[in-house]
């Protein structure tokens, strides 16, 4: 340990995560596409931002577009890095890299994997914003993303 005493420690090697807000422009305002997926660990539905593991050697922002693709059926014509926070840093030594997806295009159907079940809905900005935090917007990885877009946002969306 950094205080040079011996002790037992269990670090998780997880894989990292990616994750992406996708931005619908629409109209002059902005609205965010989600997905709903039941999450074992809670024992019901949670909404969420699309998102999943990065393969081993995959880019993280490859990654990112591949999930959007995947369980949304859009394309990202931009994705944008916002941060990449550590999840657990207690036990786990992998990353959550967070993503802005920009300039969307419906590229046609999902494509899950058998265990997936995921509902895509399309959401006002400011709804998702007020509602990140409390169920279903409870898995706290959303609420960091959450929190980078917003950054993002009040940093005047730069590219």
């Amino acid at each position: 340990g950094p205080h040079g005493r011996e002790g037992r420690f269990v670090v998780l090697d997880a894989p990292e995560w990616a994750v992406v807000v996708p931005v619908l422009e629409r109209g002059g305002g902005r609205a965010l596409v989600t997905v709903r997926q039941y999450r074992h660990g809670l024992g019901r539905a949670c909404v969420e931002f699309p998102g999943g593991v990065v393969e081993r050697g995959e880019d993280p922002a490859t990654a990112a577009a591949r999930e959007l693709l995947e369980e949304t059926g859009y394309r990202a014509g931009r994705l944008v890095a916002l941060g990449s926070p550590s999840p657990n840093p207690a036990f786990m030594a992998n990353r959550l890299h967070v993503f802005v997806a920009l300039d969307l295009v419906s590229a046609g159907e999902q494509s899950l994997d058998e265990h997936e079940f995921v509902d895509v809905d399309v959401q006002p900005e400011d709804r998702v914003l007020a509602a990140v935090g409390d169920p279903p917007w409870d898995h706290a990885l959303m609420t960091a993303a959450a929190w980078y877009y917003r950054r993002w946002l009040e940093k005047g969306r730069p590219a």
